[in-house]
């Protein structure tokens, strides 16, 4: 007898680190309640996870404190495929771009899911009865000889296994001619706006055949375009106010009581460039790749490639508040710039009470600034961390000086783990955060007096 040939090995940790580009997770957003958390990614898909209900009173009873529920899969859905666009012989990608919550009117809900040109509308139910006992149809659901029907019957609802339905209620399209880079739903509950590098429209969301052009920046001579417009959205309270922001770093506020069409602005929020700091890069990392309203409606929170800002509506000379987010970096721009990662769209977001920001980062870290003391601290989004009860553990870059154990080098920083989207429970400590194909979840509070840097 031949020997045993030996089996082949595999490679755990290859296949582990393998992430097909479909997979890369390019949107997070929590519903209204915070009990639904939807991601998309670059392969069309939408995921849907809800919160575990858990026994107030098991918490009532024993007096301990025990964990919220955990965030399971309730659904997934392929939102849009890939497309091509003929008169301009281009190919549309199916990644899905932005995600939004409508506000829950009904049993069902309601979200907002757009790629770089269509943007649809879903509707998520759920079934865990049906009908039986028709008069006219047997138990299979064709149709009976009406002769044989001797008697009437009154059709029951009887339980089944729960059913979750997601089908497209809208699919609003035509209405860009470039990429679709922000949606936001306004306060109204019956409108939203979309925002691609030019225009901003606003749609009803019962009508699909046409949208109202309210910011057009497209110039008569697209040679002398000098700036586009990079994220768009809509104040939380006020349904006739909303903010965009553009790829020179200016903020500007419309109000669109003033004006049908809002090209001239209401309010300009732009910081004084210091001619002392001006380098070939200045543009490009001043562009603003996020924009968002506090909830209390009184703040812009912004996000550009280097630092998070905070700016008050009622001052528009600067912002009130900078949060530099890795400073460390202004050194290595012309290597970002050769590999392109210094284009990267970081977002922001609040906590629920306007207290804390936090943003993404490379080499798998975020940070969050307590706006308070202005303090903010590192943390990391890893495998390890994701283990139940794991404590997040707080990361710093070594820029010189004492070296500290633990600390990370910037010249060993991987590029390629970047934190771009990430989302922030509407009334708890609890944060999504997207690192490529995964989505990690923590929950309870982090404090930002750990760390100074």
């Amino acid at each position: 007898m031949g020997e045993v040939a030996e089996s082949p090995k595999i490679n755990h940790t290859f296949l582990r680190d393998y992430v097909t580009e479909a997979d890369v997770i390019s949107t997070v957003e929590f519903n209204q309640t915070g009990d639904l958390l939807a991601t998309g990614d670059k392969g069309g898909r939408v995921v849907i996870f809800q919160r575990e209900s858990e026994s107030k009173g098991e918490l009532e009873e024993t007096g301990e404190n025990v964990d919220s529920g955990e965030y399971n899969v309730y659904s997934t859905f392929q939102s849009h495929e890939p497309d091509f666009d003929y008169l301009k012989s281009l190919e549309i990608e199916e990644k899905i771009n932005k995600i939004r919550w409508l506000p829950q009117q009904n049993a069902a809900h309601f979200l907002l899911s757009t790629n770089d040109k269509t943007i649809k509308l879903w509707k998520v139910s759920e079934r865990d009865k049906r009908p039986e006992g028709y008069n006219l149809k047997d138990e299979e659901g064709r149709l009976k000889d009406i002769s044989t029907i001797t008697s009437l019957q009154v059709p029951v609802l009887k339980p089944t296994d729960l059913m979750v339905e997601v089908r497209p209620r809208r699919v609003f399209a035509n209405g860009h001619t470039y990429h679709v880079n922000s949606i936001s739903v306004n306060s109204d509950g019956e409108t939203y706006l979309s925002a691609d590098d030019l225009r901003i429209n606003m749609w009803h969301l019962g009508i699909t055949d046409r949208s109202f052009n309210i910011v057009d920046i497209k110039p008569t001579n697209m040679e002398d375009l000098t700036e586009v417009i990079t994220a768009a959205e809509f104040h939380p309270h006020h349904c006739h106010l909303f903010v965009y922001s553009s790829s020179k770093g200016t903020l500007r506020l419309c109000d669109m009581r003033a004006s049908a069409l809002c090209d001239k602005h209401t309010k300009l929020f732009e910081e004084p460039e210091d001619p002392g700091n001006r380098s070939f890069f200045s543009e490009i990392i001043s562009s603003v790749s996020d924009v968002k309203f506090s909830h209390n409606g009184r703040y812009l929170l912004t996000r550009d490639y280097l630092t998070a800002k905070v700016w008050d509506l009622n001052m528009e000379k600067g912002p009130v508040e900078t949060y530099q987010v890795h400073e460390y970096l202004r050194s290595k721009l012309c290597s970002l710039y050769e590999n392109d990662c210094i284009f990267d769209k970081f977002e922001c977001v609040w906590n629920s009470s306007d207290s804390v920001i936090m943003t993404g980062a490379y080499n798998s870290f975020f940070r969050m600034f307590d706006r308070e003391t202005g303090r903010g601290v590192t943390l990391e989004a890893w495998r390890e961390s994701s283990k139940p009860r794991a404590v997040l553990r707080t990361r710093r870059v070594y820029t010189g000086g004492k070296r500290r154990r633990g600390d990370v080098g910037v010249d060993s920083l991987d590029f390629t783990k970047k934190i771009l989207h990430m989302a922030w429970h509407p009334s708890e400590n609890i944060i999504a955060i997207a690192a490529t194909n995964n989505l990690y979840i923590f929950q309870d509070r982090v404090n930002p007096d750990t760390q100074t840097q």
